[in-house]
């Protein structure tokens, strides 16, 4: 008598489910904390919507559970542009948590894995991937300076002029650029797309990566653009399974921003965008 063979076929999630109500919901939340920063029904709305995760489906609730301790640290600190070194060691420290938290219990607590950050994956860049990360570079010069300096957002961060605070701010846009990824794609988006098809943990994903970005100075009209970004960088991601990719296009962003930044508080420094 021989035995059948185990399938090792992964039952792709279903289109539609009750599921997503949940999982809405604790994307809402974090609009609630981050977009119109109130914190009252933000953290009620996430408890609420974590419990009906477990209550749905409890590997969900777990994934709920991971994304929802993060948005809830996040909710504690705020956000804005300060380079002062206390705030800046504050608010480093509680990215840090949630990223870690959710990496750490996900792994060696319910030992599923989800969480990841590739960055070795033997994969080669296409030549379409590597055209792209060019076509940032101009994408990036040409798009940011009008939006940042013709709708005043770049006032949303300090004027740095002397050298400690032009390195400061440097890595700090670097630094929370590098954390995006780690938190919204690799984490987020990465447990949802576990349990939703694509297109739908992406914009469960961009709904919380375009609010905290709101919170943080991407304000006036900066969510038509951050929410396009949001959802290109979850494609990318579940096309290249890169960490390194998604972080090479948006450290690109980045650098542009600092220099716009530079330039917009300090008229004749860097005088090499067009706006």
């Amino acid at each position: 008598m021989t035995t059948a063979p185990v399938s090792t076929k992964v039952e792709a999630p279903p289109r539609f489910s009750w599921a997503l109500a949940p999982a809405f919901g604790v994307s809402l939340s974090a609009f609630l904390l981050f977009g119109i920063q109130h914190e009252p029904s933000g953290y009620v709305v996430l408890a609420v919507s974590v419990i009906l995760g477990f209550v749905v489906d409890r590997d969900l609730g777990k994934s709920l559970l991971l994304i929802g301790f993060g948005i809830g640290m996040i909710g504690t600190i705020s956000l804005a542009a300060d380079i002062s070194y206390g705030h800046m060691v504050l608010m480093g420290s509680i990215l840090l948590i949630a990223v870690v938290v959710p990496y750490v219990v996900d792994r060696f607590v319910f030992k599923r894995y989800l969480v990841r950050f590739p960055v070795k994956t033997g994969r080669r860049w296409t030549t379409g991937e590597r055209l792209w990360v060019v076509s940032v570079v101009g994408l990036a010069w040409l798009i940011m300076p009008f939006y940042f300096i013709t709708s005043g957002t770049y006032l949303n961060w300090p004027a740095v002029s002397e050298p400690s605070e032009l390195i400061r701010l440097f890595l700090a846009v670097n630094a929370v650029g590098l954390w995006d990824e780690l938190f919204f794609i690799c984490t987020a988006f990465a447990l949802l797309r576990h349990h939703f098809v694509m297109w739908q943990a992406n914009i469960l994903q961009a709904i919380i990566f375009v609010s905290f970005l709101w919170e943080l100075g991407y304000q006036a009209w900066g969510p038509f653009l951050t929410t396009i970004f949001a959802l290109v960088q979850g494609y990318l991601f579940n096309r290249t399974r890169s960490l390194l990719y998604v972080v090479s296009v948006h450290l690109i962003f980045d650098c542009v921003l600092w220099g716009i930044l530079v330039n917009a508080h300090n008229p004749g420094w860097l005088p090499i965008f067009l706006y």
